[in-house]
């Protein structure tokens, strides 16, 4: 089976530049000015360790002593 490469062609909607790509959005220099203003380098994020919260009341029946 044959992978099919379709490619439109767009207006880039930073420059108004035409291009044409698998998917829309904005065109390669655009990109790259884009990644080079706002692109950040990946950084580790530490949680807190997750406790569930005890919003449930034992029932007077199941604690009941016989």
């Amino acid at each position: 089976m044959e992978s099919l490469e379709l490619e439109a062609t767009f207006t880039c909607p930073r420059c108004s530049a035409t291009v044409s790509g698998r998917f829309y959005g904005p065109c390669e220099s655009c990109r790259a000015e884009l990644r080079a203003k706002l692109g950040g380098e990946a950084r580790q994020i530490e949680l807190a360790d997750y406790e569930p919260k005890m919003n449930v009341t034992p029932n007077a029946v199941a604690t009941k002593d016989d």
